[in-house]
């Protein structure tokens, strides 16, 4: 059986806190391969933040 437990915090929070932790990092880190590696994930990340931002937004409807 699968186990499942409720989010305490919402998707859209999580992603926010994700990219900042990644932004942090990347500071933190000499220019490089790594760097590059740390702001894509965050850049990523801030995409998947807007996405979900506009496909839980009121005016989205459905196709007819």
């Amino acid at each position: 059986m699968r186990r499942s437990f409720k989010q305490t915090r919402t998707l859209n929070h999580r992603l926010s806190d994700h990219v900042e932790r990644l932004r942090k990092e990347a500071l933190g880190t000499p220019p490089g391969s790594a760097r590059d590696k740390l702001t894509r994930l965050a850049r990523q990340a801030e995409t998947a933040s807007h996405i979900e931002a506009w496909l839980s937004s009121p005016g989205l409807q459905a196709p007819k």
